[in-house]
């Protein structure tokens, strides 16, 4: 059964293939098991200590998600669920910068303007 905040069959067949491989040591808990907890905590926005039992331990999750994070795992997810959009035409590439929130550097206020040409250095201020 699979529950509200968990992957569906054809999610977790498109990001198997980029999960890595962990050959050596012993038996870890299962991958889709750990995903599905992970996606469980960000959906709802619990602390990891509150994920449900039945995604296994919460520092297990955590653990997973942040060596996941380091190797770059979610990168190559979210690279592939582009790809795969933008294929199918779903992602419009355009993008659009309001002014409103586009920040000028601090010392861009000082600028001369209409061009006059820089102060003598040795003029009144100097002395």
């Amino acid at each position: 059964m699979i529950r509200r905040h968990e992957l569906s069959d054809a999610e977790w067949a498109f990001v198997q293939p980029l999960l890595p491989r962990s050959e050596r040591g012993r038996r870890r808990l299962d991958d889709r098991t750990v995903l599905n907890g992970i996606v469980w905590k960000f959906r709802t926005g619990t602390a990891w200590r509150d994920v449900p039992e039945r995604y296994g331990s919460w520092a297990t999750l955590h653990t997973r998600f942040r060596r996941w994070a380091k190797d770059g795992t979610f990168e190559r997810m979210l690279r592939a669920a582009q790809a795969r959009a933008d294929a199918a035409g779903d992602i419009e590439w355009l993008v659009s910068v309001d002014s409103t929130i586009v920040r000028a550097h601090q010392h861009a206020a000082g600028a001369r303007k209409g061009g006059s040409a820089p102060r003598d250095s040795a003029g009144p201020e100097a002395a």
